[in-house]
């Protein structure tokens, strides 16, 4: 899930390089925590957020189909 991730977020951004995925167990739950330079920001989110609800759609997706569930969050 995570190579997923990380593939569709390094082709968002304009520096791939400083793309950062942590996951965490919590209560169950995998959460991905994102971090990208502060230029890319605005990228992931996108407009009115569409794109970081869009890839969190995505892995929601994904990982119920997995039999998991799993949350995507944007560190500052």
């Amino acid at each position: 899930m995570i190579d997923l991730l990380k593939h569709i977020i390094k082709q968002l951004v304009d520096d791939p390089e400083k793309v950062e995925i942590v996951e965490k167990k919590e209560n169950g739950v995998d959460v991905y925590y994102i971090t990208v330079s502060t230029e890319d920001r605005g990228r992931i989110i996108g407009r009115d957020g569409r794109t970081i609800n869009s890839l969190r759609a995505l892995i929601n997706a994904a990982s119920a189909k997995a039999g998991s569930k799993a949350v995507v969050k944007i560190l500052d």
